[in-house]
């Protein structure tokens, strides 16, 4: 769970984004791993989020949020919480930013 202090204010504006996005109708299993699921399912799975994600309106308004409250678990903006972990420690590759 992110730290709580990090979430955007509870005003429309700051949260209204998710209204467009494109699995706001989707089931959160797909986004959010199960319990120990590893290798090839978790990376198939992962695949299939992120190809969701990149055809996404509001991929970096998603991508800026996982990023500001420090989201720890699920794909977000199409980067997985190893993306994600990579990037703040600036060992991400440039082409999945």
């Amino acid at each position: 769970m992110p730290n709580v202090k990090l979430l955007p204010a509870a005003l429309v504006s700051q949260w209204e984004w998710q209204l467009s996005a494109a699995c706001r109708d989707m089931d959160s299993s797909l986004f959010f791993h199960p319990d120990n699921e590893r290798g090839a399912a978790r990376a198939n799975r992962a695949a299939e989020a992120q190809q969701i994600c990149q055809s996404c309106p509001v991929l970096a308004q998603c991508r800026k949020h996982a990023l500001s409250a420090q989201e720890q678990y699920g794909i977000w903006g199409g980067q997985t919480e190893d993306d994600r972990r990579a990037l703040v420690a600036g060992r991400l590759n440039p082409s999945r930013r």
